[in-house]
């Protein structure tokens, strides 16, 4: 039976650092792209402490500098641009992959109205 709340079996960066590969142990695996991760962070500066969210743009060379733990819930990821402030929860991390195609075309589309 799938776990209601997916708990990752592996996490790792690619040697370029701009792909973060999170597997699952519903037997999900998810190859997510620095730029996204970046753009769609958890963090307040991103999602505006409940207001509208920030489209943050120019992030398309983005890389992923450190990825470190954060308790037993989530990851901190690092960006080359020094941003460092959002935490990747499991959950988070699990709908950003299921749901990777509509956010990102969310955001293609936020991002050419700007």
């Amino acid at each position: 039976m799938p776990s209601a709340n997916p708990w990752p079996s592996e996490i790792r960066l690619n040697p370029a650092h701009d792909v973060l590969t999170v597997a699952f142990d519903d037997g999900t695996r998810f190859e997510l792209p620095a730029e996204l991760l970046r753009v769609e962070s958890p963090s307040a500066e991103v999602r505006n402490h409940g207001g509208p969210k920030t489209i943050v743009l120019g992030k398309k060379n983005v890389t992923i500098a450190a990825v470190e733990p954060v308790g037993n819930y989530a990851v901190r990821l690092s960006f080359s641009d020094g941003h460092d402030t959002g935490l990747y929860s499991w959950a988070w991390l699990h709908q950003l992959g299921a749901e990777k195609d509509r956010i990102w075309g969310e955001y293609l589309m936020a991002a050419a109205a700007k």
